[in-house]
């Protein structure tokens, strides 16, 4: 593992992503919530619960090795990205809701993502588990590393709003390119073991992310939310902040094995977003066009 990456790039990646983060956000994003509760309540029932149990699941049924399975786990618990606004913007979602459900989950993750980790800890019992628990101070590091800079972006953007708007494209550029950086790097300190981490997790991985997308589409309409929301959601639930997972299991945790997970999945979830929003305004299109004029 290079101290380059521990050291600079991860909290430089998750620095810039989570400012970004706090660019974007006012207060009135978490006012949002009561305006729109079924949504916010669908979306966050599925990420806190759902998803963690659908991820546990495909891990047992893959028989994927303990440290492996952990880093899914600690994947499934990981908010949604900022990355997941650009989708919902690019196929018509709901992007305010998207705002919201970001910040409020990043909130929510300071006590579920430990949670959820040790349980996978205890339950899967990987080599040096003893080293490896979210024990009170290092969720401590969690708590800081996610909310220190959206507090940081939001207070900008309270006192500066039109240099916040103005550095909004920048520091989005600027996270996409560092997070290339840190899961380049995660796959170098690995490259011995790639292959083997790419058949193992490369699948299981690819199934989780369509599965969450399909999850948050299809729920919240059953429920009766409305089509733009339900994008949102897809997205929200869909594409997971894997900078803050890798960091957590990088420089939180110690082990680049456990980011392996989170860096095989940021790179399959581009390709599998892009394909998953084409097919539902592809399918929205055809309905559309069935309903008599």
């Amino acid at each position: 593992m290079g101290s380059a990456l521990t050291d600079l790039a991860l909290p430089a990646a998750l620095a810039l992503v989570m400012l970004g983060l706090g660019l974007s956000l006012t207060v009135g994003d978490f006012v949002r919530v009561g305006r729109h509760p079924r949504a916010v309540t669908i979306a966050l029932g599925l990420q806190l619960v759902v998803l963690p149990a659908v991820c546990f699941g495909l891990v047992l049924a893959f028989g994927l090795p303990p440290l492996l399975a952990v880093g899914m786990l600690l994947l499934a618990a990981s908010p949604g990205g900022t990355t997941a606004n650009l989708f919902s913007h690019l196929f018509r979602g709901d992007v305010a809701l998207n705002v919201t459900l970001t910040a409020v989950n990043s909130l929510i993750a300071v006590v579920t993502l430990p949670v959820v980790t040790n349980l996978a800890i205890a339950w899967f019992d990987p080599p040096g588990a003893g080293n490896l628990g979210l024990q009170f101070g290092k969720t401590v590091q969690v708590f800081a590393v996610v909310l220190v800079p959206v507090a940081v972006g939001m207070l900008v953007r309270n006192r500066a709003t039109a240099f916040a708007d103005r550095m909004d494209t920048p520091v989005r550029i600027g996270s996409a390119a560092v997070l290339a950086l840190v899961i380049v790097g995660t796959v170098v300190a690995e490259r011995e073991n790639v292959g083997e981490y790419m058949a193992d997790v490369g699948l299981p991985a690819l199934l989780f992310c369509l599965i969450s997308l399909t999850a948050g589409f299809l729920v919240p309409r059953a429920f009766g939310v409305v089509r733009r929301q339900a994008v949102a959601s897809a997205f929200e639930i869909g594409v997971h902040n894997g900078t803050l997972a890798i960091a957590v299991a990088i420089s939180v945790l110690g082990s680049v094995q456990l980011a392996v997970p989170a860096a095989v999945y940021s790179v399959l979830m581009f390709p599998a977003a892009t394909v998953f929003g084409w097919a539902i305004t592809r399918a929205g299109r055809e309905r559309e066009a069935a309903v008599p004029g």
